[in-house]
């Protein structure tokens, strides 16, 4: 039987994703053995990242900067904020993970859509729950401006998402809201300034992003297909 303290702190360690009662016990443990010092610098890093990481408001990538706006303080990240970005290309990912396995593969130069998730009605999220209506907004500013200048630009829209059965359902809505789009503006198929890409098959069926070698993503990238 544990003390009191320490049960609360192996509690707070299982609540943790991936961390089974085993692993919360030894990680409890591994912060008891440690010095008053080295507590103070991990607590402290604790709170220097809640209280100085933010999601970016265009893509929700994990981002510290902080921008100025209009006289409006903002945070957008590096990515977003990069002018040698590719502005015809948005790969749209599950979570921060999987866009971060990507830019470590350094063979994409477009930016990101980071949706927070997949649809999965089983574990409680539905498409309100994930960053869907952000992307809408962003695939309509293109289409605007697309009409509004006779553009003859086209944006490739890269659905890096797990082949999953959730991935594969939330693909077929994305692709859904995308054709709604195009008949809001008299657009079809054919006409549309967004053309739709997912990953190649290089990436094993139900196997995430973040633990797929740097050399497969790039592999799975460079022969991209259409959906």
């Amino acid at each position: 039987m544990y003390t009191q303290a320490l049960q609360a702190l192996i509690e707070e360690f299982q609540k943790l994703p991936g961390i089974g009662p085993k692993s919360a016990q030894r990680m409890a443990f591994a912060v008891l053995k440690k010095t008053q010092e080295q507590n103070n610098k991990f607590i402290k890093a604790l709170k220097e990242a809640k209280e100085n990481i933010f999601y970016c408001e265009q893509c929700f990538n994990l981002t510290s900067q902080q921008n100025t706006i209009a006289d409006d303080e903002v945070h957008i990240c590096e990515i977003c904020s990069d002018p040698r970005r590719n502005l015809e290309q948005l790969c749209v990912v599950e979570d921060v993970k999987d866009l971060i396995a990507i830019e470590k593969t350094k063979e994409f130069r477009g930016r990101f859509h980071v949706l927070g998730g997949v649809i999965s009605p089983l574990d409680g999220i539905s498409a309100d729950d994930l960053s869907i209506p952000n992307l809408l907004l962003r695939l309509e500013e293109f289409v605007q401006k697309h009409k509004e200048e006779s553009n003859e630009g086209e944006l490739e829209l890269i659905l890096a998402i797990g082949l999953s059965t959730e991935g594969e359902a939330t693909i077929l809505y994305l692709k859904r809201l995308i054709t709604v789009l195009l008949n809001k503006y008299q657009l079809t198929e054919l006409s549309s300034p967004i053309r739709i890409t997912r990953l190649a098959y290089g990436l094993p069926v139900g196997a995430d992003l973040d633990y797929a070698d740097e050399t497969t993503i790039a592999k799975a990238l460079e022969a991209r297909v259409l959906c």
